[in-house]
This record gives C-alpha cells, sequence and structure tokens, in this order.
C-alpha cells in the first residue's frame, strides 16, 4: 500500500510479538543493577506496609480491651516509622526510574537517528516526514513511560498482590476466600478485551502518524499555501484528519475504561462480601450450619480484613493500568522497530575496504538501472572520465541525467554493470571513504538552522574562520555576507528562509569549496542565480571545478558551453558526447536543443 500520503494509513508489516519486549530490556540491561536495587526496595516497602493492618488489628482485638497503652503507643510509632518508610522508598524509587528511563530513551532514540542515516533515499521519498517524526519523538517518549513508571511498579505489585493474599490466608482462610471471589470473573473480562484493546490503540497510533504527517506538509508547504488562498480548504482537511484520530482515540478509551470500573466494582463487592459473612460469622451463633460458627472472625480481623482488601485491589488497579499502558506502549514499540527493522539497501560491504586518496578518473561500465521493477531507466551506460575534466549531462527531463549522478554518489546501488573511480568498483569500498572525497550540490540547496559560517563549514568542520572567508570570496558569497546583520555569524533559519535562492547557492558553493573534493557533482546549482550574479561567479566557478572531476546538470547550456565533455542522455543511453563545438557540427540531438533554447531567448 502507498504510504506517501497523510491520509493513507500504514499497515504495520511486523506484529507484535515478545520479542518486541525481548529487544527492549536489552536497552534496561545496562541499568540491571540499579533496577536491581529498586525492586529491592521497592518489596522491602511492600513488606513495611502489610505490617500497617495487622497492628490495626492487634490494637482493636488486645491492646484497648486489655487497656495496654504503652504497647498502643508502641504500636502507633511503629505504624508511623512504617508509613514514613514507605514514603522515602517511594520518592527513591521514583527519581532512579525517572533517571534511568530517560537513559533509555537517550538510547533508543540515538539508535532510531543513527538507523535513519543509513536508510536509503527510498525509504524517505516513500513516507511522509511526519509519520518519521511522531516515531523518533512521541513513540519513544511513550515507551520512557513503560519503563519509568511501569515495570518496576508491575514487579512490585505483583508482590505486594501475593504477600497481601498470603496475610489475608494467615489470619483467616475462609474470609480470604470470600473476599477473592470477584477475581476469577475480572480476569476472564479482562483477557476477553485484550485483542480489541490493542488493535483499538494500533489504529490511534495510526491515525495519529497521518495527523503528524499533514501538520509536517503543511509547515513546509505554506508559502504555496497562501499564495493560492487554499487556508480554507486545508483547514477542513485537517479537521476531517483531527475528527478520524479523535475518533480514534475515543474508540481506545472506551475500551480501556472498562477496566478501571471493574476493579473498582469488583473491590466494592469484595468489600461487601466481607462485611456480610464477617458479621454472620462474628454474631450468627443462633446459625447450625457449620460455616457460619461463631467466633471465627474478631472486629480487629474485619478492621484489618479492610485495609488487606484495599491493599489486594489496589496493585490490580496498577496491574490494570500498567496493561493500558503497555497495550498502547506496543502498539508505539511496534512502530519503533518496524522502522529499526527496516534494511538499508546501500550499505558497506563485508570486505569493504577504504578508498585511497583519489585522482577522479570514472569509469560507467555497462551500467543498468531502475528505480521500479520494469521500468528501466538507463540501460546499459558507459563512459570513461579522466580525472580533472568537467563532464555536462544534458537531456531532457525524466532522461536520467540525475539518476547518473545519483549512481556515482552510491545513494543507490546499480542493478547490473559497474562504476570504477580510479580503478576501484564503489560497491566495494566503504561509504564514508567514498563520501568523503565527492561534493554534491543540488538545485534545491539546503541551509541549515544556525550561522552562516556554520554552514559553509558543514562539510569540513576544522576549518579556520579565514578558510571559510577565502572560500565565499572566491564564489563570489563575501559581499552579501558581510551585508548581513551579523555577517558570517548571522543566524538563519532552518532551510535558509531568510536568505534569497541565490544566495543559499552561493553559500552552497562556499561550502563545495571549503570541502575541496576531488570529484564535483553540480546539479543544476546555477539555475537560481540571476545573470548578473552568474557572470560575476564564472571566475569562481572556474576556481571551484579547476583540479577536480566535476559533473555538470545544466539546462541553461551557456554555462556548460567550455566544458570538456558534454554527454546528451536519452532513451536510457548515452546518445551521443563531444565538446560544445564537435556536437554542434554533428547538428544532432545536442545541436538541436542548444539551438532551440537560443531561439527562444531571441525571442523573448
Amino acid at each position: 500500500m502507498a504510504r506517501n500520503k497523510y491520509d493513507v494509513d500504514e499497515d504495520l508489516e511486523v506484529e507484535f510479538n515478545f520479542g518486541h519486549l525481548k529487544r527492549l530490556f536489552r536497552y534496561l540491561k545496562p541499568h540491571k543493577k540499579s533496577v536491581a536495587f529498586v525492586i529491592f526496595l521497592m518489596l522491602v516497602s511492600s513488606i513495611i506496609s502489610v505490617i500497617g493492618p495487622y497492628l490495626v488489628k492487634d490494637a482493636i482485638d488486645t491492646r484497648i480491651p486489655n487497656k495496654d497503652y504503652t504497647g498502643l503507643f508502641i504500636s502507633a510509632g511503629v505504624y508511623l516509622g512504617c508509613c514514613i518508610i514507605t514514603v522515602l522508598i517511594s520518592r527513591r524509587k521514583v527519581l532512579d526510574m525517572t533517571r534511568i528511563g530517560q537513559d533509555i530513551v537517550l538510547d533508543l532514540r540515538t539508535d532510531v537517528f543513527n538507523h535513519l542515516q543509513e536508510l536509503p533515499f527510498t525509504y524517505f521519498d516513500s513516507r511522509p516526514h511526519g509519520k518519521i517524526m511522531v516515531r523518533v519523538v512521541n513513540y519513544v517518549n511513550s515507551i520512557s513511560d513503560l519503563i519509568s513508571n511501569g515495570l518496576v511498579n508491575l514487579i512490585t505489585d505483583i508482590f505486594v498482590l501475593l504477600v497481601t493474599a498470603v496475610i489475608m490466608f494467615v489470619v483467616n482462610f475462609k474470609l480470604a476466600l470470600v473476599c477473592l471471589i470477584p477475581l476469577p470473573i475480572f480476569v476472564v473480562v479482562v483477557f476477553s478485551l485484550k485483542r480489541k484493546h490493542r488493535k483499538a490503540w494500533q489504529n490511534y497510533s495510526t491515525k495519529n502518524s497521518n495527523q503528524n504527517a499533514y501538520i509536517h506538509e503543511s509547515i513546509a508547504g505554506m508559502k504555496v499555501t497562501k499564495a493560492f488562498g487554499r487556508e480554507g480548504r486545508n483547514l477542513k482537511i485537517f479537521r476531517n484528519i483531527q475528527k478520524e484520530c479523535k475518533d480514534a482515540w475515543m474508540g481506545a478509551q472506551k475500551i480501556q475504561l472498562w477496566f478501571w470500573p471493574m476493579v473498582e466494582v469488583a473491590s466494592a463487592v469484595s468489600t461487601v462480601l466481607l462485611f456480610v459473612f464477617g458479621i454472620l460469622w462474628l454474631v450468627g451463633p443462633e446459625i447450625s450450619d457449620s460455616i457460619f460458627t461463631p467466633g471465627l472472625v474478631t472486629v480487629g480481623t474485619i478492621f484489618a480484613f479492610r485495609s488487606y482488601v484495599s491493599m489486594f485491589w489496589n496493585p490490580i488497579i496498577n496491574i490494570a493500568n500498567f496493561y493500558n499502558t503497555f497495550t498502547t506502549t506496543m502498539a508505539y514499540l511496534e512502530r519503533v522497530f518496524e522502522l529499526l527493522d527496516e534494511k538499508p539497501n546501500i550499505v558497506d560491504a563485508p570486505d569493504a575496504t577504504e578508498l585511497p586518496p583519489i585522482e577522479g578518473a570514472v569509469d560507467f561500465c555497462d551500467v543498468h538501472f531502475a528505480y521500479e521493477p520494469n521500468k528501466m531507466i538507463l540501460d546499459g551506460v558507459s563512459f570513461h572520465v579522466n580525472p580533472g575534466q568537467t563532464i555536462a549531462l544534458v537531456g531532457p527531463t525524466g532522461a536520467g541525467k540525475t539518476t547518473i549522478i545519483n549512481l556515482l554518489s552510491r545513494f543507490y546501488d546499480v542493478n547490473e554493470g559497474k562504476i570504477l573511480i580510479d580503478g576501484h568498483d564503489i560497491s566495494k569500498v566503504t561509504l564514508h571513504s567514498l563520501r568523503k572525497q565527492m561534493g554534491v550540490m543540488l538545485q534545491d540547496t539546503f541551509i541549515f538552522a544556525g550561522t552562516v559560517m556554520d554552514n559553509i563549514k558543514y562539510g569540513k568542520l576544522d576549518a579556520t574562520d579565514e578558510e571559510a572567508m577565502e572560500a565565499a570570496k572566491v564564489v563570489c558569497a563575501h559581499d552579501f555576507i558581510v551585508q548581513l546583520e551579523n555577517g558570517y555569524q548571522t543566524e538563519v533559519n532552518e532551510r535558509g528562509s531568510r536568505l534569497s535562492v541565490g544566495q543559499r547557492q552561493l553559500i552552497s558553493f562556499a561550502r563545495a569549496l571549503l570541502a575541496d573534493p576531488k570529484i564535483l557533482i553540480l546539479d543544476e546549482a546555477t539555475s537560481s542565480i540571476d545573470t548578473e550574479t552568474e557572470m560575476a561567479l564564472q571566475k569562481g566557478l572556474d576556481r571551484l571545478l579547476e583540479g577536480r572531476t566535476s559533473f555538470v546538470i545544466a539546462h541553461r547550456l551557456s554555462t556548460i558551453k567550455n566544458a570538456d565533455k558534454i554527454m546528451y542522455v536519452d532513451q536510457k543511453h548515452i546518445i551521443e558526447a563531444g565538446t560544445h563545438d564537435e556536437l554542434m557540427e554533428r547538428q544532432g540531438a545536442y545541436y538541436n536543443l542548444y539551438r532551440a533554447q537560443y531561439a527562444f531567448l531571441e525571442e523573448a
């Protein structure tokens, strides 16, 4: 199913299994000593907490009737001490588990971000970026909540549940059985709702992902929205998406809200049964049936059991809440691990070697490539480029010019054939050693949030300010930069929205020159620069291209007349190649394209 729209639900390709929990516990493993200490403290707290009701029973049944005021004050002091210790332990647990949870978020989110950087362009082309961002931010936060507030509480709640049940049976076996009558019914109902609950939260995570995708798309395209007056229509679309998200949330809540009332009802039923049978066994001497034998229950026992019933069902409430959180988080965890399980198809080969410093010779050897099966873009393309040559790629839109440079940069792998740089097969060398010796400048220049200086140094962090300024001067960017409010230290917004398109491209030229790549790729890199600036920049471009192998894609043919070789790409092949003069003499495809463009400019 298509994924690249905000209104298309993503099918979950990897269903949940307990292997996901095992993978999550790997992030918990480095903190196992801290978690074990917290669990120990909570178990101590649980044992201390069950002492209180027994002290109340002893006070009512023994201390008060015997007027043992000393023992009563001692019991009260012990009870108060137990409460203080429990509070202190709970505070320590919250602090420690919050820290551990945030450490796990740090590790998990780092792994997700690192994996994103390894994924191919096809992954990002096939999904709205909002659907990716919600995994990195929202879903990982939900996992943190599960770990910080859930797992340790689950262990201690189960322990409290078991200890309380044991003490209840020790104090009064028959009364304990009566109080636990609602438990089997509760368990059956919970398991009957389990699958529906999980599906409901999966549905909400899908709708929430759609919502984030549309918000991201709307912000990125806000200028177009305003230019075409689409605000009203977009608001209507957003309201529909919001309604779907709200309906999905309410659907999940309707199922989730069954759990807490069921526990409350079960606890209330247990309390009613406690008082009914407790009073019968306490004041029922006229009943001859042995089950109602008088004297089985004391007043203190009833008071103690009232506390124990609460202590028994409170952990069940917590466990039910944990189950709700667990089910919700699992829906998110499935999405996160689905991303982590996405296989990068552009990776270093097992026996990959470092690409040594290159001269810049490039060979395409019978290269075949298709983005989709049975839709060939390049079919048997071969050519040789000498070090230091400037190669211009021309031809109609969609002919495969950008594909050639994408393959050379190894953003994609060839289907057949091979690409060599200085005789080294690029599929057999590490990606880092390949790309650090290449520079790519695209038509849609990306400027990062930060200073102008930060953007120029992006590809060479160890460069000095003087080196960055010299690069800017060479490509004619220095003059406009020093006129900015803070010069090179001027803060620019994400994507460089404070700068003109031409200014962004000039900064990109400076960035590329400073990085000093041996192979330089310019994909319509001068398309947004005005003619006057381009004329001034031409000397800088000559400096930029000097001494390095360059591939230039340009629709403005006047900019590539001096290229060492011009290759016309069409019909999945390079149909002709040569210098400008040679191709004009042949009067072939390049000649026709050049004459058409020249005639158009004359007419204009």
